[in-house]
Formats: C-alpha cells, sequence, structure tokens
C-alpha cells in the first residue's frame, strides 16, 4: 500500500508532463514565426505601410510643394478620369503589353527549345541568350537610345530615318529593346521546365510514332503550362507597370504617342501638374486593375488545368 507521502508527490508531479509537451508543441511554432517575422516585416514597411498613404493621399488635395490641404474626395478620381491622356495611355499600354508578351514568350520559348539538348554549342549559346539579362533596364535603354541616336547610330545602312520619330517606330523600337533584355531571362523559367519533363514520356511517344509536331503540341506545351504560366504572369505585370524604357527613348513622344500608364502617374506627381493627390488616385486604380488582371490569368490558368 502506497503511502501517503509517496501518493502526494505522485499528484504533484504528474501536471509536469502536459507542461513539458505544451512547450515542446510551442517550439516549432514560434521558430516558423521567428523566420516569418523578417519577411513579414519587410512587406509591412515597404508594402502595406506605403498602399494605405497612397490610399490616403489619393482622397486628399496634395500638392507636391503644398503638402497635405486637406480632404477632397472623391475630386482626385473624377480628375484622373476627365484628364485627357487617361485613355489614349490606357490603350497604349494594352497595345504595347500584348504585343511584347507574344513576341518575347514565342522567341522565349523557340531559344529554349533550341538550348534544350546538350552539345558543343550548347552552353556557348545558353550564355549569349542570358548575357543581355545581367544588364539593367535603364542601361539597357540607354545603349539602345544611343543606338537609335541618328548623330551615333550604327544602324543607318538600314536606311531608316528614325527609329523614334513616329508612333509606331517608336512602339517597336521599344518592344526590340524589351525583346533584347528579357528573351535570355524568360528563356531560362522555360529551359527549367522543359528540363523538369522526364525524357520517358518523349522515348514512350516516339515509340508510338508521334512526330516532332505531335510530340511538341500533345506532350511539351501541356507539361510546361506551370512554366508558361509564370512566365505569362511576370511579362503582362511587367508591361502594363512599363516606365523605364519609354521615359529614357520616347519621354512619352512623339506627341503624346507613347506615353505608358505609369508615366502618366509620373506625370502627374513631377510633371507639369505636381500633384501628387491626383497621381496617387491614378496609382490606386492600376492596382486594382492589375489585382483584377492576375486573377483572371490565375483562374483562366487554374481553369485550363482542371
Amino acid at each position: 500500500m502506497a503511502s501517503p507521502v509517496s501518493t502526494l508527490e505522485q499528484q504533484r508531479s504528474s501536471p509536469a508532463v502536459p507542461m513539458r509537451g505544451s512547450k515542446r508543441r510551442r517550439r516549432p511554432r514560434l521558430t516558423g514565426w521567428a523566420y516569418a517575422a523578417p519577411t513579414a516585416l519587410f512587406v509591412l514597411i515597404f508594402f502595406v505601410v506605403p498602399v494605405v498613404l497612397v490610399a490616403r493621399m489619393s482622397v486628399s488635395d496634395w500638392g507636391l510643394f503644398t503638402g497635405d490641404r486637406g480632404w477632397n474626395a472623391p475630386e482626385n478620381y473624377q480628375d484622373v478620369m476627365d484628364d485627357r491622356l487617361l485613355w489614349p495611355a490606357v490603350w497604349f499600354t494594352i497595345k504595347y503589353t500584348v504585343v511584347t508578351t507574344v513576341i518575347l514568350l514565342g522567341l522565349a520559348l523557340a531559344l529554349a527549345l533550341l538550348v534544350q539538348e546538350s552539345s558543343r554549342w550548347t552552353g556557348i549559346l545558353r550564355s549569349s541568350f542570358l548575357v543581355p539579362s545581367a544588364l539593367g533596364l535603364a542601361s539597357a535603354s540607354l545603349l539602345f537610345y544611343a543606338l537609335y541616336s541618328p548623330q551615333s547610330s550604327p544602324l543607318g545602312f538600314l536606311g531608316i530615318d528614325s527609329f523614334l520619330g513616329t508612333p509606331s517606330s517608336a512602339l517597336w523600337s521599344t518592344v526590340a529593346l524589351i525583346v533584347w533584355r528579357f528573351a535570355g531571362f524568360y528563356m531560362l523559367l522555360l529551359l527549367v521546365g522543359l528540363q523538369s519533363i522526364s525524357g520517358d514520356v518523349y522515348e514512350a511517344a516516339r515509340l508510338d510514332g508521334a512526330s516532332r509536331l505531335q510530340t511538341f503540341r500533345h506532350i511539351t506545351l501541356p507539361l510546361l503550362k506551370p512554366s508558361l504560366a509564370l512566365c505569362a504572369i511576370l511579362c503582362v505585370t511587367g508591361s502594363l507597370l512599363a516606365f523605364d524604357q519609354f521615359y529614357i527613348l520616347t519621354k512619352g513622344g512623339p506627341d503624346n504617342s507613347t506615353i505608358t500608364i505609369v508615366q502618366l502617374v509620373y506625370n502627374m506627381a513631377f510633371y507639369g501638374q505636381n500633384n501628387l493627390g491626383r497621381a496617387a488616385a491614378l496609382s490606386i486604380l492600376i492596382l486594382a486593375a492589375l489585382l483584377v488582371v492576375n486573377l483572371l490569368q490565375f483562374r483562366g490558368l487554374r481553369g485550363r488545368e482542371d
């Protein structure tokens, strides 16, 4: 028979077991929060706080030099919708996005297929295609600005009087810059997707008598959808937010024909109007449009997979 002293000691020591277990269960949670805290803090400081500040500015009479002069909602949004350059800028941005995305993804896929197989020249070709991606977009724009300049252009033998003098030539000259700069980057993303496809699938298709075109259409493209989706989202988002290349090459000209929607935000804030409230209102509209576009892309791609 157990003594009262031993029974009392057992009762005192028994609650300590679940406490130790709960501490052990808490440690992974605390470790996870510790790893996530720097990223969460970064997003809070550099994304959430600026978005809240821009939203506050969008409903205020906030000049560049005068500061906040009080609430004026929804005047800024009405002024943005009445701006004569808004819809031309929206149309040009959409046109530029469609042209750039189609050409860039098509060329990147062709380059990825070209360097997919290992050979003596594969490494050299991959490096050659990828080198322009190491150059910053502003630096690449300055390089092409000098290339297109009538005084210093080495392309005079092409017989083109001005690469940036007309709306059409300015658009295609800028598209050429973007394709040269980003084709290697998207090629690399698609090449990773191609190399993740098992060789056994191609071998089975070859044994079944499938041609190269049939293999590409029924095997390569379906299995490459995740990589293509990533490239499409990155390309569309980057094209809709285009600014550097047009600001350096064309300044929105000729005759405001190459003003993008982001460049219009810049003009409202710092060039001419000096109205931060109106620029903030347009920024909020752009953010909402990007969220809608990305949501539609995700839903469309998910529907295809299902």
